[in-house]
């Protein structure tokens, strides 16, 4: 079996071999499953301040409860757990597309064994549609606020 010569940019030798490719798509799905992680984190953060805002405006709401010392803190927490959401929303996103720009770049490109059409993941949208969300319920709280 003759191998392909050793290529690299100067901190590191790529070359491309089976084992190489092997190793380049479990990093590609260590990426995936990281971002995964992220959004998983977020959709918890965004729905979580959500939930306390509705609780504590429902709680309100029952007769024979006591009026609450600080009204608005409920909001004011909901609003910080929907933007910390949005944030690491935001940040996942960046840190995803630059990673898996770097597993494309140069030499890497040659082990991945595919053409950079086949390099498109849905996670990206899912993102976005999911920043989409947070964004709709900071607002609606935010505008409930005000």
């Amino acid at each position: 079996m003759s191998e392909t010569p050793a290529t690299g940019d100067g901190r590191f030798t790529v070359k491309v071999t089976a084992e190489a490719h092997f190793a380049w798509m479990r990093t590609r799905f260590a990426v995936e499953r990281t971002i995964l992680a992220w959004i998983r984190t977020a959709v918890s953060l965004i729905a979580f301040g959500f939930t306390i805002v509705q609780f504590f405006e429902r709680m309100q709401a029952i007769p024979g409860a006591a009026p609450a010392v600080y009204p608005n803190a409920p909001n004011y927490l909901g609003l910080a757990l929907i933007g910390a959401g949005i944030g690491s929303l935001v940040v996942s996103m960046w840190e995803y597309r630059w990673t898996i720009g770097y597993l494309w770049s140069g030499d890497y490109a040659t082990i991945a064994g595919m053409t950079p059409e086949g390099r498109k993941s849905p996670v990206i949208a899912v993102a976005l549609v999911l920043l989409l969300v947070g964004i709709f319920a900071f607002m609606s709280v935010l505008l409930r606020l005000i």
